[in-house]
């Protein structure tokens, strides 16, 4: 994995050219007969097989069924999502078996991560939402605001990428935005892009974009034969108030 942006670990980066106010990033360094006596003994068990279960599971003490009743916790949960730091941060990387994969004969999706503050959590997609069944993962807090992951096979843009595509082969970082970014914020981008930078980590290459309005940091990149897009928004006062942990949340962004 490569060089990140989480609260636990720490980088160098350095600024290697500006070009055509484009700036271009470099890093460098988780009852009472005898059937119903029987019935009442069977239910009896029953109830206590299942409180033993359930005592596994909340309690901690081991039991033959804790791993199932594991399973079905960890799938109503967030699969993928670490403890928090020192700092209260979490890492979430997608599960190597997470389903998803737009169709028979897609390769399975690699993986990516970000880091969010503890109380962002996961909230469930809908095929209504912008970007429809490419959304592969939404992210939100009450306080701060909300992100998602659109994860998309390029043979939808082109035909010739292959199975190793990059963002460069997609196109440069004007050509992504305006093609990409109406499926991000549902209308045009034009006149609304206030910066774009270009990073590489781990020598794979990051288009950065900060849009107003509406308030919207997007990160795209490509990896195998899939186009990322890592977008994190706010309403007007979450913008105001935790526009650095939402910065902070979009650079943590990385495929791995």
């Amino acid at each position: 994995m490569g060089t990140t942006l989480f609260s636990s670990c720490s980088f160098l980066a350095q600024i290697s050219s500006v070009e055509n106010g484009i700036s271009r990033v470099k890093a460098v360094a988780c009852s009472t007969g005898s059937d119903s006596v029987d019935g009442v003994m069977k239910r009896r068990s029953v109830l206590v097989s299942g409180a033993s279960l359930i005592s596994s599971a909340v309690l901690g003490f081991p039991a033959d069924g804790l791993a199932v009743v594991k399973q079905g916790l960890l799938a109503g949960r967030v699969p993928g999502l670490s403890e928090p730091d020192e700092q209260g941060w979490r890492t979430y990387r997608r599960p190597d078996d997470k389903s998803g994969g737009h169709g028979v004969g897609w390769s399975p999706i690699i993986p990516y991560l970000f880091s969010v503050p503890q109380e962002w959590d996961e909230v469930p997609v809908s095929i209504a939402d912008l970007g429809g069944t490419e959304i592969d993962l939404r992210f939100a807090s009450p306080k701060e605001g909300r992100l998602f992951v659109i994860v998309a096979p390029v043979l939808r843009f082109a035909d010739n990428l292959g199975d190793d595509a990059t963002i460069e082969k997609i196109g440069p970082p004007e050509k992504v935005i305006n093609a990409f970014g109406p499926e991000v914020i549902g209308e045009n981008v034009e006149g609304k892009v206030l910066s774009m930078n270009v990073e590489e980590h781990s020598g794979r290459t990051y288009y950065r974009y900060e849009l107003e309005p509406p308030h919207v940091l997007i990160t795209a990149t490509a990896a195998g034969n899939r186009l990322y897009l890592f977008s994190v928004t706010g309403n007007g006062l979450q913008w105001k108030r935790h526009y650095t942990d939402l910065k902070k949340i979009a650079d943590s962004f990385r495929v791995v």
